[in-house]
């Protein structure tokens, strides 16, 4: 059904003059200057063809077609308030939904998720794995965590830089390399291809060869003496990005959870 074209900001004008009886006390109301609330009544009765208020020694009067039409405009008002209440409704929320590697999950987010939870008891998560690109509104995606260039198209900000390791059983193990998808090139043929970095340290781990993998999702291991640096870490152009559209970036729940994040 065609919708009526209706001018809301006349309207909001007739609202307020209507309670006040008054421009000036209109414009006080909403920011604006009396000359503007009177061009606004003016435009609303030239639209609407009827007279809207008269001008008496004791001040402003209601017409009988403005009166008769205010109550189903205040009715209209408050649906619109309704309306939005009802749209930031998921603003408010404890849901979150993020995509995130895999890899990146169990070696860095998960724990730190787990710490947010703590303090935000009351917080849900769905975790949706994701190698690559996923759109945020086919996934219904608060937030998504990349290893990228940039935020790109999106907010978005850098969690920590790409920097690659090389990383090796504590003592003795295989040397020859830990293969997975997109791994910086090594040196030698794989003597073992998996899926992700967070297995290929695990591999490294017990001695089934070396894995060049991102230092962010090594240091935990490396902090415990799971696994040692066989070299210095070399720097990429890739980062960890958390990144989200504007209107996702705005909430409350979603600016939280990324100064969490974020905090060193």
């Amino acid at each position: 059904m065609k919708r009526t074209h209706l001018p809301l900001n006349g309207l909001r004008v007739l609202d307020a003059s209507a309670r006040h009886l008054s421009f000036t006390k209109a414009a006080d109301e909403l920011a604006v200057t009396p000359a503007a609330v009177g061009q606004q009544i003016r435009a609303l009765e030239d639209m609407l063809g009827v007279v809207l208020f008269r001008r008496t020694p004791k001040g402003l009067e209601l017409t009988d077609e403005a009166t008769n039409g205010l109550d189903a405009l205040r009715a209209g008002f408050l649906q619109f308030e309704e309306s939005v209440r009802a749209m930031q409704a998921g603003q408010s929320s404890n849901s979150l939904t993020i995509a995130a590697p895999r890899d990146f999950t169990a070696k860095w987010l998960a724990a730190r998720l787990a710490k947010f939870s703590k303090a935000n008891p009351d917080t849900r998560f769905t975790l949706v794995a994701a190698d690559e690109a996923v759109d945020f509104t086919e996934a219904n995606l608060d937030l998504a965590i990349r290893l990228t260039t940039g935020s790109g198209e999106h907010e978005g900000v850098k969690l920590a830089a790409g920097a690659h390791v090389t990383v090796a059983a504590p003592e003795g193990g295989a040397e020859t390399p830990i293969s997975w998808p997109n791994c910086p090139v090594a040196d030698g043929v794989a003597a073992l291809r998996l899926a992700d970095a967070g297995l290929a340290i695990d591999a490294a781990a017990i001695g089934l060869g070396r894995a060049t993998v991102p230092l962010l999702l090594a240091e935990a291991d490396l902090a415990s003496g799971k696994i040692r640096a066989v070299d210095n870490a070399k720097e990429s152009e890739e980062a960890y990005w958390l990144v989200a559209p504007l209107p996702q970036w705005r909430q409350k729940k979603v600016k939280a959870l990324v100064e969490a994040l974020t905090a060193t």
